[in-house]
């Protein structure tokens, strides 16, 4: 299984007279290798803690632990690195549990003995999923797609897992925003609670 390759991160600003500039530019400083599920890296792109976003000169948001979905009214953009499913399913139930607790939210881990994969999840969010490198499937409680480089997936705060059966690395960029259940959704497999 070979790594993917590195990508650059651009944060822009403003400089003291108001023009536009480069804040920084290079690696992702905020990276963090699942210990729970080799392979799965998650590099923090950026993240915001309110709606409307508050554009100003601070510091890097990601400077803090991983935590899976937003704060109330945030959002993220993240990018993982998804290792094959002949990975994955190495790990056992006590290991893919405690992947979610390793990533800030315990209780996002929806496993049950009939799930169809390991690492079945639900966030209270709206994630927009964009396939950059390899092939994944996106796994529901009764369905599943195919999805190849360039395919985009609207996840909106449903049961699922994303698998990988190939032997090579699949990479996807995530963008999440915080959410709210509908009234006749709040008891669903995987509440959020």
């Amino acid at each position: 299984m070979q790594a993917l390759p590195p990508f650059k991160r651009v944060v822009t600003g403003h400089d003291a007279q108001g023009r536009a500039v480069v804040a920084s530019f290079g690696a992702t400083a905020n990276v963090f290798a699942l210990q729970a599920v080799p392979g799965t890296v998650f590099h923090e792109i950026w993240n915001s803690s309110g709606s409307p976003a508050l554009l100003d000169n601070a510091d890097d948001p990601t400077s803090k632990p991983l935590q899976l979905s937003p704060g109330p009214l945030g959002s993220v953009i993240r990018v993982v690195d998804i290792p094959p499913d002949s990975v994955q399913n190495q790990v056992s139930d006590a290991a893919a549990a405690a992947a979610f607790a390793e990533i800030g939210q315990a209780h996002a881990g929806t496993r049950q003995a009939n799930s169809r994969h390991k690492l079945m999840h639900r966030t209270e969010t709206l994630d927009y999923g964009i396939v950059t490198e390899g092939e994944v499937w996106l796994v529901l409680d009764d369905t599943e797609v195919h999805l190849k480089r360039g395919d985009v997936v609207v996840q909106r705060g449903t049961n699922h897992a994303w698998s990988n059966r190939t032997e090579a690395m699949a990479r996807m960029v995530f963008i999440l925003l915080d959410g709210r259940f509908a009234a006749q959704l709040q008891n669903c497999p995987g509440e959020q609670s």
